[in-house]
């Protein structure tokens, strides 16, 4: 039998990975808690449309789904939510129902409702960020108040749902991380203010509860960004800080005397777009454990009085920022390039690590692309970072002299980044012989305050120069057909995407899920979380407005504009569909080849397997047909 791979052209492969495998076959998890032995998290199974519940594994190892049917667990605060739930030992689970967004505290009692009942008044609010009160008779939050401005404060709801939810504090027009001190008399939390947004400046806040002393600002500030507080004792607080220009952990007494526990150029947090993850915790010796990393974060152990940190063994090289602490075995999420992401318990003291929920089985292995990380100068002179994944499948190699097809990525945010997870979406494409450049341009976190600061001002310039570097650089080094360049991203990457085509001349074909069209649209339209990100990136109105009309890609189309696809939830509040509307008529007018494709009840990413495939299949296709392959 012949095993030798058949010849065929880049982008003509056949490859046994569908986009179902992508999308039906994976689950998401987030959030994993662990305490007493027994472990929480949050989960999207493939058969639940894109719904989340959450999990729980008991002390034998029984795998259950907590809430009851009809209801998910999913907060909107800030619009991006985070975690939903917090377990109540003894009691119950307190999670907030997307639906309604009331708290509900359910027991699993034998009732037709797994003894649901509601903790919070219908039109009261949001709530997300939970901690249990230190007498364990309330869970402490953040709530949300829509309105214009929505309304924010930090509050005490009660677990018999008899009395009236009270305030906390209120300090801040965003507040995050609620964190009472051990003998409950204090609160530490972190809060920042419009138009800030909390990676660029954001304090830590201390108040004694019964007012016996004013509140007051013990780390961060302007230009500085401090979060994730947690007691050290009664009068000093951890917490992470880039004052010296990288995330770094440090200790802060009550008078605001700070120590940098570890002064490293490394980062120990991400941006905070979503509420209720902390990048560390306290082991019961007092060493802390952290997640640390250029680009990705590793999981290790930090000695608070020497800085000596001692990673963790483990078969995953990244980790979310959000994990838990349960005597000296620690939860979180661990991600890997040949291993699913995955829900995993480690045993700090035996270093045994407990694979408890991947999101995917690892099918089609030999498919996967192999992950290597690449760094370009821009026109700036200075460094871009990415993870290039060239085609690959067994089965077929490609006639002697053809450069592959590549599409960059753009990730959203702007201020995210991209690593090198394992990833199943790559490989539909890598494995059919269209390569990918995972980009992590200018203003990507990860790599410093610095790196960050890079986009401030300059969005849709550095980003999209960035992105036009690193594609002729492939050209250059002879990986890339530079014919058959794309670029493809969401929300804040499909801006990068739309820019890109209608400034540039060297991408062929374009992608762009949800992406920005319209400055000043975004600005008029998107939600309270984001109001003021365009003043630090594009600069603030209305003194900008002509800035706004010059930058967007919509009133820059012509015919020199390279071939779209526009993929768009129709539900989305962060960038709404007159976003791509807008942009449709004006590529009409101009005779630009571009496809609309607009999915009902879908919002800010797309959760529903069935969409995610379509998308796919659309993706696919309108390469085929550009690149001509």
């Amino acid at each position: 039998m012949n095993s030798d791979p058949v010849v065929a052209p880049y982008g003509e492969w056949d490859s046994p990975v569908t986009a179902a495998d992508v999308a039906s076959a994976r689950i998401r998890v987030a959030f994993p808690h662990i305490q007493g032995g027994e472990l929480w998290w949050q989960e999207i199974p493939p058969g639940n449309g894109g719904r989340t519940t959450v999990m729980h594994r008991a002390v034998d190892g029984t795998i259950t789904s907590v809430l009851p049917p009809g209801y998910e667990a999913r907060t909107r605060v800030h619009e991006y939510g985070g975690k939903s739930y917090l377990p109540v030992p003894g009691v119950g689970l307190v999670f907030a129902n997307h639906e309604d967004q009331r708290l509900y505290l359910v027991t699993g009692g034998d009732e037709v409702d797994g003894g649901c009942v509601p903790l919070t008044r219908p039109d009261s609010g949001r709530y997300a960020d939970f901690v249990l009160s230190p007498d364990g008779t309330e869970v402490w939050c953040v709530r949300e108040i829509p309105g214009s401005p929505p309304v924010r404060a930090i509050v005490a709801v009660p677990l018999d749902g008899g009395a009236a939810v009270r305030e906390l504090v209120d300090t801040g027009d965003f507040l995050a991380f609620p964190t009472p001190s051990p003998d409950g008399t204090a609160l530490a939390w972190m809060c920042w203010n419009r138009p800030d947004m909390p990676w660029d400046s954001a304090q830590v806040r201390v108040a004694r509860l019964d007012g016996s002393e004013p509140e007051r600002a013990v780390l961060g500030g302007p230009g500085e960004s401090a979060l994730a507080p947690l007691w050290r004792d009664g009068e000093s607080l951890y917490a992470i800080s880039d004052r010296s220009g990288w995330w770094n952990p440090h200790v802060v007494d009550l008078a605001g005397t700070v120590r940098d526990l570890c002064p490293r150029e490394e980062e120990f947090a991400e941006p905070l777009w979503s509420l209720g993850g902390r990048p560390f915790g306290v082991l019961p010796d007092g060493r802390l454990v952290v997640l640390h990393g250029r680009g990705e974060l590793r999981l290790g152990i930090l000695e608070p009085d020497s800085g000596k940190i001692t990673d963790v063994p483990t078969p995953y090289t990244s980790f979310a920022p959000a994990l838990t602490v349960d005597g000296h075995t620690v939860s979180c999420v661990g991600y890997s390039p040949d291993l699913p992401a995955a829900v995993i318990t480690v045993d700090l003291i035996s270093g045994h690590c407990d694979v408890v929920r991947p999101e995917a089985a690892l099918v089609h292995t030999t498919y996967l692309p192999s992950a290597r990380a690449v760094e370009f100068t821009g026109d700036d002179g200075k460094p871009v970072h990415g993870f290039l994944y060239p085609p690959s499948n067994p089965g077929f190699r490609a006639p002697d002299g053809e450069k592959p097809p590549y599409v960059l990525w753009a990730h959203g945010g702007p201020t995210g980044h991209s690593t090198s997870a394992f990833d199943v979406g790559k490989a539909f494409f890598t494995s059919r012989g269209i390569g990918v450049l995972d980009l992590n341009y200018g203003g990507s976190s990860g790599y410093g305050r610095a790196y960050r600061n890079r986009l401030l001002g300059k969005w849709g310039i550095v980003d999209v120069a960035d992105a036009v570097t690193a594609a002729r650089a492939l050209v250059a080094q002879g990986e890339a057909d530079e014919s058959r360049l794309g670029i493809r991203g969401a929300s804040a990457g499909g801006w990068t995407v739309l820019v890109a085509a209608t400034r540039s001349t060297v991408f062929a074909a374009g992608v762009s899920y949800f992406g920005v069209s319209d400055l000043t649209l975004l600005a008029e339209q998107t939600h309270d979380f984001e109001a003021g990100y365009l003043d630090s990136l594009v600069g603030p109105l209305p003194e900008s407005a002509e800035l706004y009309r010059e930058r967007s890609p919509l009133g820059h189309v012509s015919p020199q504009t390279c071939p779209l696809l526009l993929l768009q939830g129709l539900t989305d509040p962060v960038v709404p569909p007159s976003q791509a509307l807008a942009l449709i008529g004006e590529l009409a007018e101009h005779d630009v080849d571009h496809t609309y494709i607009a999915f009902a009840k879908e919002s800010h990413g797309f959760r529903k397997p069935a969409n995610v495939r379509a998308s796919l299949e659309a993706e696919l296709a309108f390469y085929r047909r550009v690149f001509g392959t």
